[in-house]
């Protein structure tokens, strides 16, 4: 089990001005392209400035998570609803099996550069997609089920999925090195 930090780190905290704030008034749509924008520049803050393998540490106990685990499970986590069951993409899972299905938080071998580069990937194709859809109500079929699902309804739960994996980032990255903040 990993021994608390040292009270010297407790107190810095992160700041980036990649990251704007989503707007006070917009429309819907740039609402939540913001909202899901915003979340996904915390995922890439929590992860920045960070040495070694110290990303694909599993720190908080009992639990597996760890900073490359999330970026990931979460690169995953675009591909399977926007490219594949939204846009109808014709492409792989990532970090999924039916033999291994957590491989993404399990499985951390290779490099966190280039997991975190193909997760930036896959959020600009998941921005392609959004942008080319003709409204918020354009559907993307489940393929579990065979129900349709529209374009708001996977926006809104990309940001929930962000939103819950942010907070686990930041518990991740205060015991990496004390920071914490947005």
């Amino acid at each position: 089990m990993s021994q608390p930090l040292p009270a010297a780190n407790i107190s810095m905290k992160i700041e980036s001005p990649r990251r704007p704030d989503p707007p006070l008034e917009a429309d819907e749509r740039t609402m939540l392209d913001a909202y899901l924008d915003f979340q996904r520049e915390t995922l890439a803050l929590k992860c920045a400035d960070i040495a070694g393998r110290k990303h694909s540490e599993k720190l908080v106990p009992p639990s597996g998570l760890s900073l490359h685990g999330l970026v990931r499970h979460l690169a995953g986590v675009e591909r399977w609803w926007l490219h594949i069951q939204f846009a109808g993409d014709d492409v792989e899972l990532l970090y999924y099996s039916d033999d291994d299905p957590d491989q993404d938080f399990d499985s951390l071998d290779g490099d966190f550069d280039e997991a975190l580069a193909l997760w930036r990937r896959e959020c600009d194709r998941s921005r392609e997609i959004v942008a080319a859809a003709p409204s918020l109500d354009a559907t993307g079929i489940r393929r579990q089920t065979g129900d349709a699902f529209s374009l708001r309804w996977v926006l809104l739960r990309l940001i929930a999925e962000y939103a819950r994996h942010n907070g686990h980032a930041d518990l991740l990255r205060e015991r990496i090195d004390g920071a914490t903040g947005w």
